[in-house]
């Protein structure tokens, strides 16, 4: 799909168990931390949020989002919806600032939907996927900071392979950093296509898999190119902190990492180990994950992991 394409038609991930858990209010006002196309934001105006404030990073995902509410049917959507929403361009992690710009004290609910978006990765231009041939870029704010292909050009042996093996839990991580290295020295890596062929030619293995042997690197370069996981624990405090007593923050990882952090830092806040009292309780002991319906419709739900925690007084 182009990116003149009229409204974009995504699935929102896990969308019974995320309006289940906000439970929306008409006097309610949410946030949804990383709006993408806007499936999410929809889903909680439909369902009569008050309220609801989209943040994104991508300036191109907040007009898609944009189109896409515009375009939503009238059964779903109050005629009222501009009123009622506020696409930002904004990192998540950046919440307090958004809020305190506005003179918001406390918000109701809010909702973190990490990692990469259809239309990020659908497009072969943003450089996320090794599927079409691209520029070399994967950066989630096109406006700001290094392209992968500038980040690629200068990195050192060592820590591109830290950085394969920490967040592509790739095993060849090495292997493949020497190749890219090697790659690089005879004419600088700036098409998917030419990486893609790098990683695949070091990480070897048979004729058939069921993983793509560049899978695990490309994640790995985009995590690390737009620090994904860097201010993830902060950002969850700082949000739960936010919320009202009884509000609610659901968070959507694909990612052992993402999942993981949300795991200790809610753990933190529900049973702090300095004795102070809890700022939360964990609604989810353990991760929800798409139903076997969902997943057949929606495969890229797959690997979707649930945590939600409750904000107390």
């Amino acid at each position: 799909m182009s990116m003149t394409s009229a409204a974009p038609h995504h699935a929102p991930v896990m969308p019974a168990e995320v309006l289940e858990l906000l439970a929306p209010r008409e006097d309610g006002l949410y946030v949804d931390c990383t709006v993408g196309l806007g499936g999410h934001t929809e889903l909680l105006l439909a369902a009569g949020a008050g309220r609801v404030i989209g943040l994104d990073r991508d300036a191109a995902a907040l007009a898609r989002a944009r189109a896409r509410l515009a375009s939503s049917p009238k059964n779903l959507l109050h005629a009222d919806w501009p009123a009622r929403v506020e696409l930002v361009h904004a990192d998540y992690r950046t919440l307090p600032q958004v809020l305190a710009e506005r003179h918001i004290t406390a918000i109701d609910g809010a909702l973190a939907d990490l990692g990469v978006s259809s239309m990020q990765l659908d497009d072969a231009e943003r450089g996320f996927s090794f599927r079409n041939d691209g520029p070399l870029d994967m950066r989630m704010d096109a406006s700001a900071g290094e392209s992968l292909a500038d980040r690629l050009a200068d990195v050192d042996e060592g820590t591109l392979a830290d950085v394969i093996f920490q967040y592509g839990e790739e095993r060849h991580a090495r292997r493949i950093a020497r190749a890219i290295v090697a790659a690089r020295g005879r004419q600088p890596l700036a098409r998917t296509a030419e990486l893609a062929s790098v990683v695949r030619r070091a990480a070897g293995g048979g004729t058939w898999q069921r993983l793509d042997p560049a899978t695990r690197t490309f994640q790995a370069l985009r995590i690390w190119i737009n620090g994904e996981l860097e201010g993830l624990d902060l950002f969850l405090r700082s949000t739960v902190a936010a919320l009202r007593a009884g509000g609610r923050l659901v968070v959507i990882s694909f990612h052992s990492l993402e999942d993981r952090i949300a795991k200790h830092t809610f753990k933190a806040l529900a049973r702090p180990s300095d004795g102070s009292a809890p700022l939360g309780r964990v609604l989810t002991p353990k991760p929800l994950e798409p139903t076997e319906a969902e997943r057949a419709g929606n495969p890229r739900s797959r690997s979707a992991k649930l945590r939600a925690m409750e904000r107390v007084a």
